[in-house]
């Protein structure tokens, strides 16, 4: 099996690879995430607040309902996070101008800006890594993060891709 290439060795997984592959994606997702962690912990805030900023700054107006989906979180938590966002002026909330029962989301300025500092954390390592990794291991680590998604979170993902909806 040694003249076997790399890509096709991947279909000759064992479970241990599989679990180490497992585990990576655990350890890169906390070393993902701490930079952000640390400040939103200075504001008493945390991932759920991050996620919620992170997609109404990527879909600026983006609805309540949409929010829940992509995010996949209960109404009620989801209404937790947003009333606290809100109250602290990072995001505002508009009525629908063609349905009023609708609720559009905006980040404020002070919203943007702090939704800078965390993807400026974020996009600083995974600058660093796609940079090591080089060219061809990042889009091999995009093909397996998508084929990872369910189809749903997977037609989300690129209609975010495409227009930020």
């Amino acid at each position: 099996m040694a003249d076997v290439k790399g890509g096709e060795a991947l279909l000759f997984l064992t479970d241990e690879q599989l679990r180490q592959g497992i585990e990576a994606m655990f350890f890169a997702y906390r070393g993902f995430t701490a930079d952000p962690d640390r400040i939103l912990e200075t504001m008493a805030y945390g991932r759920a607040h991050h996620r919620a900023i992170h997609f109404i700054a990527r879909s600026p107006g983006t609805t309540v309902n949409n929010l829940l989906a992509i995010l996949g979180v209960t109404k009620q938590s989801l209404n937790r996070v947003l009333r606290t966002l809100i109250e602290d002026g990072l995001v505002e909330s508009r009525v629908g101008t063609r349905d009023k029962r609708e609720r559009h989301l905006y980040l404020t300025d002070e919203g943007e800006t702090l939704e800078r500092k965390l993807s400026d954390a974020q996009r600083a390592r995974m600058r660093a890594a796609f940079r090591a990794a080089g060219p061809e291991a990042v889009t091999g680590f995009r093909q397996v993060l998508e084929a990872m998604m369910d189809g749903d979170m997977r037609r989300r993902y690129h209609a975010i891709r495409e227009n930020g909806a």
